[in-house]
């Protein structure tokens, strides 16, 4: 299996992960490798290999999983001591999957970098 698929088969749940939350345009679960207390990646349901490939036709997904990082940050309770998003893209950028997601990082005090 490539590093794409294992995205793909979380959101067909064929592969067993801790989902926070999931529709039809997102799925959200636990980071199996957590770099901070709460580490949830935020994904696409539809494929988009990185931001580089957001155009005209998708360009919502991306409010959508921002706006939802915020809910789901308030539900696990991060929203008032604080919390990071981020979205690495390509090999130097530190994306290790080929497949758009956001890391929604919190629930203790994070190292500035």
């Amino acid at each position: 299996m490539n590093n794409k698929e294992i995205f793909k088969n979380i959101i067909k749940r064929k592969i067993k992960a801790k989902i926070v939350f999931q529709n039809k345009k997102i799925t959200a679960f636990h980071d199996i490798s957590p770099k901070s207390k709460l580490h949830i990646l935020i994904v696409p349901n539809i494929f988009i290999k990185n931001l580089n490939y957001i155009n005209k036709k998708n360009l919502n997904i991306l409010s959508y999983m921002l706006y939802k990082s915020i809910k789901i940050a308030k539900q696990e309770r991060i929203h008032k001591s604080g919390y990071r998003i981020i979205i690495n893209c390509n090999k130097n950028g530190g994306q290790k999957i080929p497949y758009l997601h956001l890391h929604l990082l919190g629930g203790e005090k994070l190292k500035n970098f």
